[in-house]
This record gives structure tokens, C-alpha cells and sequence, in this order.
């Protein structure tokens, strides 16, 4: 991957995560779930998880620390919204409880990847 000094976030960890997890939940929900959830349950859930990647990458270059931290937080809320898509699928039976579970710990540390950036971009001299 060549590697350009003005889209510093795909350097970030916790994008690269992000990535890999975006990847395997849509990857499952194809094969799983329903062509009748295509345009409801699926297309909300791929909007969440592309949320938390867009959030990362827009909040980047934003002049104040605070601005890239707001961004965070919102990449948060869409990680929460992904959960909750997560939940809706396993009470519709579109997903197994060990494979609800497995994303749940991925976002349970992409969770706590974003906590920890978004208090430490606060705290420094970006």
C-alpha cells in the first residue's frame, strides 16, 4: 500500500480496524441475510458502518483538536448503531448468537480505540 502524507488517517489503527470489520460484516450479511432486508436492515446497517470510517477520515484534518474529537464521537454513534443493527439481526434470526457475539467483542475494541483517540486528541497539540 503506498502510503500519502496528506490522508494521515489511513495510518490510524483503530481506521485500519475499522476496515477489517467493516469488511467481514458486510461480507456475512450478504450471504445471510434476507434479499427482503436489502434495502431496509442491510442498507441501514452498511450506512452505519461506512459512518464510522467516513467520520475518522473527515474529522482528520479539522483545525481544532476539538472538531477531530466531535468526528470521533460520531463515528462512535455509528458504532453503536451498527451494534444495535447487530441486535436487530439476531433477534430476526439473521445471525447466530457465537457470530453476534464475535463482532460484538471487534466492536467492543474498536470502542474503546475510539474512547482513548478522542481523549487524546483532546489532551494533545494536533
Amino acid at each position: 500500500m503506498v502510503v500519502y502524507a496528506t490522508f494521515r488517517f489511513r495510518e490510524f489503527p483503530v481506521y485500519k480496524d475499522s476496515l477489517k470489520f467493516i469488511s467481514s460484516i458486510k461480507e456475512y450479511s450478504l450471504k445471510h441475510f434476507p434479499k427482503s432486508e436489502q434495502f431496509v436492515l442491510t442498507s441501514q446497517l452498511w450506512r452505519a458502518l461506512n459512518s464510522i470510517i467516513l467520520n475518522i477520515a473527515e474529522g482528520t484534518d479539522r483545525y481544532s483538536r476539538k472538531d477531530f474529537s466531535r468526528f470521533l464521537n460520531n463515528a462512535i454513534g455509528s458504532l453503536n448503531e451498527v451494534v444495535a443493527c447487530l441486535d436487530i439481526a439476531l433477534l430476526d434470526g439473521y445471525i447466530t448468537d457465537k457470530k453476534h457475539d464475535e463482532f460484538l467483542k471487534i466492536a467492543d475494541n474498536l470502542y474503546r480505540q475510539l474512547k482513548a483517540f478522542s481523549s487524546s486528541v483532546r489532551k494533545s497539540r494536533i
